[in-house]
């Protein structure tokens, strides 16, 4: 059995879980943990039967509930090395140190630079790396951007122990890295990860095959280039972003910068774009077609579906397509081989 569940997608959150043989992957993990276990529940998945996550960028709407539900249940997560990056510099808060760690650090430093030189036998080495570091040397100004000092106490200091590993907000069960254009499998199901044009660190596309079913995951794109085409050529399940409208972008809330990105070629598809690809591109050998990441603020699921429509009709050969819409508040119903 094969199945195709999107759980949800939007700005908010994008989520789907394939299924294929006895492996079943989550493609990115949008939503929180507890409402990505509601939502599989709702679509009859079960979410202790995961076997690993997969993530296309790093996003929020993509990556918000990967921490906990990897670790929760214990399974590994898929990301290319610079996505893998740029999310554990997100997650992770930058630390700020006291005045008094940082006039510690400058003291071994100029003693480190001292023993060097000393050992390199530098002429005057001592009057050269050994100049003191005063309290003096830093403003009243200056010391507001340090950390707070820790209140003091008459206790007998205690030896800090390590955080575990879970306290860490980048830490994973297990972290698998793959590389855009190289194939891999998790279990019964083939992997076969696309660069897409986007405003992240190494963006991806997917298809998936299992038991001869192809399935793709191509949304968050500004465009579809050649490499992209290639990819979604003979599938059986496509889901495609069909971002926004572009009058009612242009005239939306969104402020004029963002309005600009999400135009951009590594924004995300019009539907006038994706109508375009649908008629002039698009092989017409899938079963299904899921129009994805449909923007609340800046599209209504009638007019993306309204610009699919009118694009397939344009090519009698293609009725037989099966045109659904992704919601971000609910899942769909599960698409089955």
């Amino acid at each position: 059995m094969v199945r195709f569940t999107v759980l949800a997608s939007g700005s908010k959150g994008n989520s789907t879980v394939i299924t294929g043989g006895n492996t079943r992957v989550l493609v990115d993990a949008g939503l929180s943990c507890k409402e990505l276990f509601c939502r599989m529940e709702l679509a009859g998945e079960k979410p202790e039967s995961l076997d690993a996550i997969i993530i296309s960028h790093e996003h929020t709407d993509h990556v918000n509930g990967v921490s906990v539900t990897a670790r929760k249940l214990g399974i590994p997560v898929y990301f290319t090395e610079g996505t893998h990056r740029a999310w554990a510099r997100i997650v992770t808060p930058r630390k700020r140190m006291t005045y008094s760690q940082w006039l510690e650090q400058c003291r071994q430093q100029a003693a480190d630079r001292l023993a060097r030189a000393q050992a390199e036998g530098v002429p005057d080495a001592v009057e050269l790396f050994a100049e003191p570091i005063s309290e003096g040397m830093v403003t009243a100004v200056d010391q507001e951007a340090f950390a707070p000092e820790p209140p003091s106490t008459e206790a007998t200091p205690v030896e800090s122990k390590e955080a575990a590993p879970e306290d860490d907000p980048a830490w994973l069960p297990k972290v698998e890295y793959f590389k855009p254009g190289e194939p891999f499998k998790i279990g019964d199901i083939a992997v076969s990860p696309f660069t897409i044009p986007h405003d992240a660190a190494d963006p991806t596309g997917f298809v998936f095959e299992a038991e001869g079913m192809r399935m793709a995951v191509a949304t968050d794109l500004g465009y579809i280039p050649p490499n992209v085409k290639a990819q979604l050529a003979g599938v059986d399940v496509l889901l495609l972003e069909s971002n926004h409208d572009l009058e009612m972008l242009r005239d939306g809330p969104y402020p004029w910068q963002v309005k600009q990105r999400v135009l951009s070629r590594v924004g995300h598809l019009s539907n006038d774009a994706t109508a375009a690809y649908l008629e002039n591109d698009y092989d017409g050998g899938a079963a299904w077609i899921v129009l994805a990441h449909i923007s609340e603020s800046n599209n209504l699921p009638e007019l993306a579906r309204v610009a699919a429509e009118r694009a397939l009709r344009g090519r009698g050969t293609l009725l037989a397509n099966r045109l659904l819409l992704a919601s971000q508040n609910e899942p769909l119903s599960s698409i089955c081989f």
